[in-house]
């Protein structure tokens, strides 16, 4: 019986240092990647800025084959919305929220229903005539006590596998 009340104590213990560790912990989070894509800036541009295409090159889409996808509106324009269900990565909404035409895309993304905005953009710049330089960037807020996952997840990994998987597509065309 001895046992049973250590075990309980040191798990109540555990939980009780998570959940401080998680309250000293910033929920604002930032993660984000560059590349250099061997196209020009247009065509990268107008490949990106289609939210169907997404699926082919972010990190969480192959993670998960199987995801269920919907999609609203006229794919390209400000207010398309993509719906997606997975087990694997999560469920969400992605909303195309602004473009400037051969510069920009932003985007909001909600997770798991929530009804705060995560702001997204991808961001396309010419170097030269032939190469295009892509930043993809999300900002946003993770809630207490969840915000404990940022010292084990690092989302970083995902855009730069995200933007990897782009260049191969892009320069393979």
């Amino acid at each position: 019986m001895k046992f049973l009340k250590y075990l309980l104590f040191i798990v109540l213990g555990l939980v009780v240092i998570v959940l401080i560790v998680a309250a000293i912990l910033p929920k604002d989070f930032h993660a984000g990647s560059e590349i250099v894509i061997k196209k020009p800036n247009q065509e990268v541009y107008d490949y990106v800025k289609l939210m169907r295409n997404q699926g082919n090159y972010d990190n969480w889409s192959r993670q998960d084959p199987n995801i269920e996808r919907h999609y609203e509106g006229e794919d390209g324009t400000v207010g398309f919305t993509y719906t997606w269900k997975s087990k694997k990565v999560g469920d969400g909404k992605q909303v195309l929220t602004k473009l400037d035409e051969g510069k920009r895309i932003d985007m909001d993304l909600f997770f798991n229903g929530t009804g705060d905005a995560n702001k997204s953009f991808m961001s396309t710049t010419p170097i030269d005539s032939t190469s295009t330089k892509v930043i993809w960037e999300i900002d946003g807020k993770m809630p207490y006590p969840f915000n404990i996952m940022s010292l084990f997840f690092d989302m970083n990994k995902d855009f730069d596998a995200g933007l990897s998987n782009l260049k191969e597509i892009l320069e393979k065309q």
